[in-house]
C-alpha cells in the first residue's frame, strides 16, 4: 500500500510542477506571438490549471481505466465549486462580477447539463467529443472578442495581473527556451499522469474501492491542487473575486476540453453510477451556486460554510458506497 501511495504522491507532484512549467512556457510563446495580456489570461492561463486533469484523464483512458478518466472530471468540478469556493469565502467573502452572472455562470450550467445528456447512453462518443471541443473553442473566441471590445478596466487589470505573474523574467522571452519549457512540462505531465493512474488503480484494488470512487476522491483532489493554490493565494492577497473566475473557467475546460480530447482519442465508457449519482451531484452543486451568487452579488462566510458542508456530505455518502 505504501508503494501505491508514494506513486500517487509522486505523480501528483509531477503533475503540479509539470503543469506550472508548461503554463509558463505557453504564456511566453503567446507573448512572442504578440497576444495581449487579456487574451492570454482568457485562453492560456484560464486553461493552465486544468492541465493535470487533462493529463490524468487522457492517460487513464489509454490505460483502460475509463472510470478514473471520467470520475476525475466529475470529481474535480464538484471539488472546485464546493471545496475551493467554500474555503475561499470563509477566508475572505468575495464579490461577483456582473459578467460572471450574465455570461460565464449560465454557460457553465448549460454545459454541465450538456455533459449529463451526452452521458445518458453510458458512452462519450467521438461525435460528442467533437461537439465539446467546438463549444469550448467557440465560447473562448466569443469571450476574447467580447473582452477586447467591452472589458472593464477592472477586468483588464485582473487579466494583466494573472498573466504578468507568470511573466516575471529578467530577459524577454525567446523561442527555444519557451519551447523547452513546454516540452519539459509535457514530459513531466506524461510521467506524472502515468504514476497517478497506476497508483490510484493499485489503491483501488488494495482498499477494495472502485476506480470510480478513487477517481472522485484522491485523484480529483490531487489534480485540483493548482486551483486550490491559485484560489487561496488570490484570497490571501485580497483578490478572492478571482476565485470564482478561476473555478468557472476550470470547470468549463474540464467538461468540454478534458472530456472532448480524451474521448476523441477513443470513445469513453461511462459507468451507470457516475450518471445516476455523481453527475447529478455535479449538476446540483452547480445549481446551488446560483442563489449563492445572487445574494447581494457576494459569497459570504456562511455560504462558504454551506458549500463545504455539502462537499462533506457528498464525500460521506460516496465513501459509504466504496
Amino acid at each position: 500500500m505504501l508503494i501505491a501511495l508514494l506513486l500517487v504522491a509522486a505523480g501528483i507532484t509531477l503533475l503540479v510542477v509539470g503543469g506550472e512549467v508548461m503554463l509558463r512556457g505557453a504564456v511566453r510563446l503567446a507573448t512572442l506571438w504578440r497576444l495581449s495580456p487579456a487574451v492570454i489570461g482568457l485562453t492560456v492561463v484560464a486553461a493552465g490549471t486544468s492541465i493535470p486533469e487533462l493529463a490524468v484523464s487522457g492517460a487513464a483512458a489509454m490505460q483502460g481505466s475509463a472510470d478514473i478518466a471520467m470520475a476525475n472530471v466529475v470529481g474535480s468540478n464538484i471539488f472546485n465549486i464546493a471545496f475551493i469556493l467554500g474555503l475561499c469565502a470563509i477566508i475572505r467573502p468575495f464579490a461577483v462580477e456582473g459578467n460572471t452572472l450574465r455570461l460565464e455562470y449560465p454557460v457553465l450550467l448549460l454545459m454541465t447539463l450538456f455533459g449529463l445528456v451526452i452521458a445518458q447512453d453510458l458512452m462519450i462518443s467521438r461525435l460528442d467529443a467533437l461537439l465539446c471541443i467546438a463549444f469550448y473553442v467557440g465560447f473562448t473566441a466569443y469571450v476574447v472578442r467580447l473582452v477586447r471590445g467591452q472589458a472593464t478596466a477592472n477586468e483588464l487589470e485582473q487579466f494583466d495581473a494573472e498573466t504578468q505573474a507568470l511573466l516575471v523574467m529578467e530577459t524577454p522571452p525567446t523561442l527555444l527556451p519557451s519551447l523547452g519549457l513546454v516540452a519539459g512540462g509535457t514530459v513531466l505531465l506524461a510521467f506524472g499522469a502515468q504514476l497517478t493512474v497506476q497508483g490510484a488503480s493499485d489503491l483501488a484494488r488494495l482498499w477494495g474501492w472502485s476506480e470510480r470512487v478513487i477517481g472522485l476522491t484522491i485523484v480529483s483532489m490531487g489534480t485540483g491542487l493548482p486551483e486550490v493554490v491559485a484560489s487561496l493565494v488570490s484570497s490571501l492577497r485580497g483578490r478572492s473575486d478571482m476565485a470564482i473566475g478561476n473555478v468557472i473557467g476550470s470547470n468549463l475546460f474540464n467538461i468540454l476540453m478534458v472530456l472532448g480530447i480524451t474521448a476523441s482519442i477513443a470513445p469513453l465508457p461511462v459507468s451507470a453510477a457516475l450518471v445516476s449519482n455523481d453527475m447529478l451531484w455535479m449538476l446540483g452543486i452547480t445549481l446551488l451556486l446560483f442563489p449563492l451568487l445572487w445574494t447581494g452579488w457576494r459569497v459570504n462566510r456562511v455560504e462558504g460554510a454551506l458549500l463545504l458542508a455539502v462537499y462533506g456530505l457528498y464525500l460521506a455518502l460516496l465513501l459509504q458506497q466504496a
